[in-house]
C-alpha cells in the first residue's frame, strides 16, 4: 500500500471510529524539540520575610515606623491647606439654601414620620446656627487677629483654611477648627478669606470680608 493510500486508510478509519483515534494521535509524543529549563518559582512570602529581617537587623523597621508616626502627627498638627483660597480683595455676599431632598424616609425614635421620601427639607425650619462660622488663613497674623477681635468664642468658630489649628491654641487659649479638604469652603462656594457663614432666616448668608490694609505710621512707616 501507498503511503498516500495509508493516510487515506486512516482518515477513513478515523471517521468511521470517531474522534478518539484523533485525540490519541494529536496526543502523540513528539519528542524534545530543544533545551529545556526547569521552571523556578521564587517564594513570595518567603522573600518578603528575608527583606523585614533584614530591616529589622539594621533598623530599618524602626526608622520606618517612627517616620511614619512623625508624618501622621505633622498630617494632623498641620493639615494640607486648601487650595484655591486667597485674601478677600473685595466684599461678596450671597445667600445659600441649606435645604435637602431627602432620599428616604426620617422617623424619630418612636418610628413616628417626620419627612417622607422625596420631601424638601431645610435643616433651619429645625435647628438654628447657634455660631456662626469665620473662616481664616491661619497662617496670616492679620486675618487670625480680625477673626479673635471680632468673635468670641461662644459667638463663632473659628475655622483654618491654612495654618494649625493645634499650634495656635496654647497661645490663644482658644478652639480652632480646619476644614479638611475644602469640604466646606467648596460646599458654600467660598473662596476668599476671611469669610463668615451666618444664619439668615431660613437661608446662610456667606460673607467674603476684605480687611483694610495697616494704617501708614507717620514718616511713610507701618503702624504696628
Amino acid at each position: 500500500m501507498s503511503r498516500l493510500a495509508a493516510l487515506s486508510a486512516t482518515g477513513a478509519a478515523a471517521l468511521l471510529i470517531g474522534w478518539p483515534l484523533i485525540s490519541a494521535v494529536g496526543a502523540a509524543d513528539y519528542g524534545q524539540m530543544g533545551q529545556t529549563f526547569p521552571i523556578i518559582e521564587v517564594d513570595l512570602l518567603t522573600t518578603i520575610e528575608t527583606r523585614l529581617r533584614t530591616l529589622e537587623a539594621n533598623g530599618g523597621i524602626e526608622r520606618l515606623q517612627r517616620e511614619m508616626q512623625e508624618q501622621a502627627v505633622a498630617s494632623v498638627r498641620r493639615p494640607k491647606r486648601v487650595d484655591g483660597m486667597t485674601p478677600a480683595s473685595v466684599k461678596r455676599e450671597w445667600l445659600f439654601d441649606p435645604s435637602i431632598v431627602t432620599e428616604d424616609d426620617i422617623v424619630d425614635a418612636k418610628g413616628n414620620l417626620i419627612a417622607a421620601r422625596g420631601t424638601r427639607v431645610n435643616p433651619l425650619d429645625m435647628v438654628q446656627l447657634r455660631q456662626a462660622l469665620v473662616f481664616v488663613d491661619g497662617d496670616n497674623a492679620a486675618e487670625l487677629q480680625w477673626a479673635l477681635r471680632t468673635w468670641s468664642d461662644t459667638a463663632a468658630k473659628i475655622i483654618f483654611v491654612s495654618g494649625s489649628p493645634f499650634d495656635a491654641m496654647k497661645p490663644w487659649q482658644r478652639r480652632f477648627y480646619f476644614d479638611q479638604g475644602g469640604t466646606l469652603t467648596s460646599k458654600f462656594g467660598i473662596r476668599h478669606t476671611p469669610a463668615v457663614v451666618s444664619e439668615a432666616g431660613s437661608s446662610l448668608k456667606i460673607s467674603e470680608i476684605p480687611l483694610a490694609p495697616p494704617a501708614a505710621a507717620p514718616g511713610g512707616g507701618k503702624s504696628l
